[in-house]
């Protein structure tokens, strides 16, 4: 049987040889005493990219956001997102759990900020009688809604409002770098419509683990502590980061490659390749559950989303064959 063609995660990549290289020699120190060059290194480049005063390297991207919103939302206020977004959909509740944060949400079938009901659902503090909204959460790009890219312009005008209003802005920008590459957005362009914002070297930037929460230098220094606090402290983790510099230096612009092979396997699955814009492909399938045994008889590992929804993820570690392969298989299917 050939190799299997693994498509269910970006964050399924293997460290390369030449990451693993770079993580044996990394320079390292204790982080919880904020003494390890590497991961003082990493954090002060992610900052600088996005435009923002400082980092905190955190070991998942879901750790990020929880700090991240944590930072903007206090414990009986609201954040505002799209309905398929990350944070309410697959952080199993942890921004209720953990920190008393409540949610609303607007729904838009590309995950798109939808201004105009963003304003409907904004709450104003009026006191001990209804939930104020502190934030408004976007994700760019959009998971569930197909590796969609919202429009910096569109993200601009809900910085311009939330401006007037006194509201935050978080990024969910697990894969802010997909987006980055597909539309020549420069990455300070994104910082710049966020308070806060969480960005993932794991996915498609093929890094082993690790997350950074990225916004001004007082709410770093307040998210240190939250880690800590979450069990999220960490020590000669300069391993890992040097995994994440790695990555910034050599796997950025190859996710147009992610993208390409994208499309081909849209293709072969019927779905209209103008519509994937980055490296995740929706598949509408009433048999979703049985259409992922099947491919994974034939050696394709895709995955069931939801009853209807299959998604598959190009990444690092599928190359163009691989790629043709796992199309055929689709195709027949």
């Amino acid at each position: 049987m050939a190799e299997i063609v693994d498509l269910r995660s970006d964050t399924l990549t293997r460290p390369t040889e030449a990451m693993r290289r770079a993580m044996a020699s990394a320079d390292v120190g204790d982080d919880v005493y904020g003494e390890d060059p590497t991961v003082l290194a990493l954090e002060e480049r992610v900052a600088d990219l996005f435009g923002h005063a400082a980092a905190l390297f955190t070991p998942t991207g879901s750790m990020a956001n929880v700090l991240a919103v944590r930072s903007v939302v206090a414990p009986g206020q609201e954040v505002l997102c799209e309905s398929s977004a990350h944070i309410v959909r697959a952080e199993l509740g942890a921004h209720a759990v953990t920190q008393g944060v409540t949610t609303r949400t607007w729904t838009h079938p590309r995950g798109h900020v939808d201004l105009e009901a963003v304003r409907s659902l904004h709450a104003p503090d009026m006191g001990p009688f209804f939930v104020p909204t502190a934030a408004v959460s976007v994700e760019n790009t959009h998971n569930f809604a197909g590796g969609t890219v919202t429009p910096v312009a569109d993200l601009q005008a809900l910085r311009s409002w939330a401006d007037e209003v006194g509201c935050k802005v978080h990024l969910d920008g697990a894969r802010i770098w997909n987006a980055h590459v597909a539309t020549g957005t420069e990455l300070a362009a994104y910082g710049g419509i966020a308070d806060v914002l969480a960005v993932c070297l794991s996915k498609g930037l093929g890094a082993p683990v690790g997350s950074l929460l990225v916004g001004s230098t007082e709410a770093i220094a307040e998210a240190r502590v939250w880690r800590k606090r979450m069990g999220g402290g960490m020590r000669q983790v300069g391993i890992l980061a040097a995994a994440g510099l790695h990555a910034l230096d050599h796997h950025v612009e190859r996710l147009a490659k992610d993208h390409d092979h994208a499309r081909l396997l849209a293709e072969a699955c019927g779905v209209d390749p103008a519509q994937v814009e980055t490296n995740i492909v929706v598949v509408p399938r009433d048999d979703a559950a049985s259409f992922v045994a099947a491919a994974a008889q034939e050696g394709v590992r895709v995955s069931a989303v939801g009853p209807r929804t299959v998604r598959l993820v190009t990444h690092l570690d599928v190359g163009p064959e691989a790629v043709r392969r796992a199309a055929a298989v689709l195709a027949r299917l």
